[in-house]
């Protein structure tokens, strides 16, 4: 298995460490909270609520990422260190972006954001 599908695998499991952070600062999250956890976390304040919309966003990139990432190997049009690079890429702005997220920097989490969708396009580009 390449770098990049193991990237697709740590994207995919990025937003529960979100969700972890938001259910763990957030305080008060017990068996009752469990029955209706969307409910418990739309409620959420501050660094929790960040982190939940955090873990929200990371659930919208995530498939763009995944079909990227196959659809450039499947086409074998670019270097497989080059696809490594464009998915590590990814998942290192995915990192920065969460961290961005919780310390509540908009602007720099924004441009987090846009290297991550910059690398997913660039893995489209390289295809093909």
């Amino acid at each position: 298995m390449t770098t990049a599908y193991w990237c697709v695998l740590v994207a995919i499991l990025l937003p529960y460490v979100c969700t972890v952070v938001a259910k763990a600062v957030g305080g008060r999250y017990a068996g009752g909270a469990n029955r209706d956890p969307r409910a418990y976390l739309d409620k959420l304040q501050g660094l929790p609520r960040r982190a939940h919309a955090a873990q929200l966003n990371g659930f919208e990139i995530t498939p763009a990422f995944a079909a990227a990432v196959i659809i450039a190997h499947l086409a074998g049009g670019a270097e497989q260190s080059t696809l490594n690079g464009l998915a590590l890429l990814f998942v290192v702005s995915r990192l920065a972006y969460i961290l961005c997220y919780l310390a509540d920097q908009a602007t720099l989490r924004s441009l987090c954001w846009l290297i991550g969708l910059g690398s997913i396009v660039a893995l489209f580009c390289v295809a093909a």
